[in-house]
């Protein structure tokens, strides 16, 4: 049986852009950028171009743009060099309860070392309240960050408005557009970005942070002088330049299919609730991605659920499930205060095939009953 792939939220298969642009510069751009002779000016001209690409996809300066190892690094650097530079106005950060764990890991560690974290809730849908946002904004106030929209429900969050909020304190705001570039558009005036090359079928190992101008942002790790000393490390050519091929085909097709992947992802929330009983979708329903749909199913366990599914030919993620160090339910759902357990995120794929997903819809049902009947759970 071949597998439907509805994962995408995790990663996306690499794009054919991509995977051309790649194998091109493993020939091309294999030499030093920083060197002076023939290859190495090549190499700097490659990863210059692969800049400038993504500036123009999201909309910024080629010379805001740093390529990274991963998103995660990306966040990382973004957000403890955010607050190192603003040590002097204080070390207060807000974040949002529903923000990626590069995010939260990141603010954890700004609190061990003395700083004090202020956590913004949502409500039902996953989604910040702007005022409750500006509330917390202090005078001591060193960064705030809000995702552009949740990885694992979809709820797009009000940047623009909260964006504004900050300038007007002059509080620079870090936005992880992790699941939204490439798909979406990011609304303007934020101070820091940070994304994933293989989240919109760029390689993996290529993470892109953009610190605009004017913002004041000093490295939290040795000097060095990669990426206009923002990055550390030899730079991924060929990574980069994959990435950013992939990024502009991707927008471009996003920007022609996402109503389409968007009505299949409204035909899941709409016909999930009739087919299966003791069922809760979560998430904004307007206020969303295009790609993404969760939804929570009482008395199953998200892990047997999506092994069921896999068995059926379908790959998708459970947004709640536990993992064996922790043994802790997602803290977005907690944060949101819907059910943490029985979880599905269906994720749709540039292409995703319709017939696919009407195919989903005619399994679930079975699947679920099965496992709650084995549960020793009638419905």
């Amino acid at each position: 049986m071949t597998t439907a792939y509805f994962d995408a939220a995790s990663t996306e298969p690499l794009h054919p852009a991509g995977r051309a642009a790649l194998l091109s510069a493993l020939e091309n751009g294999w030499a030093d950028p920083a060197r002076l002779y023939g290859s190495g000016r090549n190499a700097r001209v490659l990863l210059d171009q692969a800049r400038a690409q993504v500036a123009t996809v999201l909309g910024v300066r080629p010379d805001e743009v740093s390529f990274t190892s991963s998103g995660t690094q990306a966040v990382h650097l973004a957000v403890l060099g955010g607050l190192r530079a603003r040590r002097r106005t204080g070390r207060h950060l807000v974040v949002s309860a529903v923000e990626h764990s590069s995010v939260l890991h990141a603010a954890e560690m700004h609190e061990r070392e003395g700083g004090s974290v202020t956590t913004i809730g949502v409500d039902r849908a996953g989604r910040v309240d702007p005022a409750e946002f500006a509330a917390a904004l202090r005078p001591d106030t060193a960064l705030a960050c809000l995702q552009s929209a949740n990885h694992e429900v979809g709820t797009v969050q009000p940047v623009g408005e909260v964006a504004e909020l900050c300038r007007a304190v002059r509080v620079p705001l870090f936005v992880d557009a992790g699941q939204s570039a490439g798909r979406t558009g990011i609304p303007d005036g934020w101070s820091m970005l940070a994304a994933s090359a293989h989240k919109w079928g760029g390689p993996a190992g290529v993470g892109v942070l953009v610190i605009r101008k004017n913002t004041r942002w000093r490295s939290p790790l040795p000097d060095d002088e990669r990426e206009g000393r923002r990055v550390p490390g030899f730079e991924n050519v060929p990574g980069a330049l994959a990435a950013a091929a992939a990024l502009e085909a991707y927008a471009a097709e996003m920007a022609a299919d996402g109503p389409r992947l968007s009505a299949l992802v409204d035909l899941i929330r709409e016909r999930v609730p009739r087919v299966v009983t003791d069922v809760e979708v979560v998430g904004d329903p307007v206020h969303r991605l295009p790609h993404l749909v969760t939804f929570s199913c009482l008395y199953v366990e998200g892990e047997a659920l999506i092994t069921e599914l896999d068995r059926l030919g379908f790959a998708v993620s459970s947004g709640s499930s536990c993992t064996a160090d922790t043994l802790r339910p997602s803290h977005v759902l907690e944060a949101m205060g819907v059910i943490t357990h029985g979880n599905v995120r269906v994720s749709l794929p540039r292409g995703a095939n319709a017939t696919n997903v009407d195919r989903f819809l005619a399994v679930l049902p079975d699947a679920v009953a099965h496992l709650r009947r084995t549960a020793g759970v009638t419905s």
